[in-house]
């Protein structure tokens, strides 16, 4: 590799186009090309973009150093593989493959080789997130709420593997405990697939999750809220932050035969670095690549995200 890492973005689509937007920014890294099925639309890419629109996905691989990969799901594998044996590496949008099978392939390909294989959970770079993983140490309860209105661009994948996916990830890697039990019920809106789920996860530590996800609600939510012994913390995604709730008093007061319950809480609001998660996603990608810094999650963290994913869609489908 030159002083520079040479990236090409696979894909241009309604995410596709993000990459494409953030990789020409990269300090460390160089915009090599882009290739999409649709040549006219690669065209169009390229000449706003001011890089390359490459004919096929082979020769962008064989000029860069690492691939972006924003094709639908069911090229992730396909893509990924011919990636991984020449030698690049790669950051795929999520979820990483259609099956455990694929999932588990890639990450073992990439092991083997050496290679970065990262995996397009954006969230993880949120401002709040990383400061969450600084916080949170023994969680009982977790509950996520994720909503927002349909989009017609997400046809090949159900609301679990299309946003659900996002706040598995960050839960198990909070409570950093197998899952013994889940529980899920979801429903079809607008799609053929679910776009309505809600799940109950509990795990072998005690700790019970609660997430919701739905793409037929007619406002963004982002939110998650942590039960801890001492504190009760609270996550907005979308202005990225947090505020711890910690109680300071409570007294009963009796009057005139009534019973009131009082109670004072202290409340801090953490300060949150805000930056685009995305661009921090891609800096992240080169720095491993550039051996600056270790992945944030491994590849086996990825597979075991997919994994609950799918016990998911099998308990909703059985229900």
């Amino acid at each position: 590799m030159t002083n520079k890492v040479k990236i090409g973005v696979i894909g241009t689509g309604h995410m596709g186009q993000y990459h494409v937007n953030v990789a020409k920014t990269l300090s460390d890294a160089e915009l090599i090309g882009i290739y999409d099925s649709d040549s006219e639309r690669a065209s169009q890419m390229a000449e706003k973009h001011k890089t390359s629109a490459f004919s096929t996905v082979d020769d962008l691989i064989k000029h860069t150093d690492s691939v972006i990969i924003a094709v639908p799901t069911f090229l992730h594998h396909e893509i990924g593989k011919k990636a991984l044996l020449a030698g690049k590496h790669v950051l795929v949008e999520k979820p990483i493959a259609e099956t455990l099978e694929q999932a588990k392939e890639l990450v073992d390909l990439a092991s083997k080789n050496n290679l970065v294989l990262q995996v397009g959970h954006v969230e993880r770079f949120n401002g709040a997130v990383l400061e969450l993983g600084k916080i949170v140490t023994e969680p009982l309860l977790i509950e996520s709420r994720r909503l927002a209105p349909f989009n017609p661009r997400i046809k090949d994948v159900g609301v679990v593997l299309d946003m659900m996916i996002h706040d598995i990830d960050i839960v198990l890697n909070l409570v950093k405990s197998p899952v013994k039990y889940l529980s899920a019920v979801g429903t079809k809106v607008v799609s053929g697939h679910e776009d309505i789920a809600s799940v109950i996860l509990h795990f072998e530590n005690g700790a019970i999750a609660n997430i919701s996800a739905s793409r037929n609600t007619q406002s963004k939510i982002r939110t998650l809220n942590i039960t801890q012994k001492d504190v009760y913390i609270t996550l907005d995604f979308s202005d990225q932050e947090i505020e711890l709730h910690r109680q300071a008093t409570s007294d009963i007061l009796l009057r005139t035969g009534e019973i009131k319950y009082r109670q004072e809480s202290i409340v801090e609001k953490i300060f949150v670095h805000k930056d685009n998660p995305l661009k921090q996603e891609h800096e992240h990608f080169v720095k491993c690549i550039l051996k600056e810094t270790e992945p944030l999650v491994d590849g086996r963290s990825d597979i075991q995200t997919l994994e609950i994913a799918y016990r998911i869609l099998k308990e909703i489908h059985k229900n």
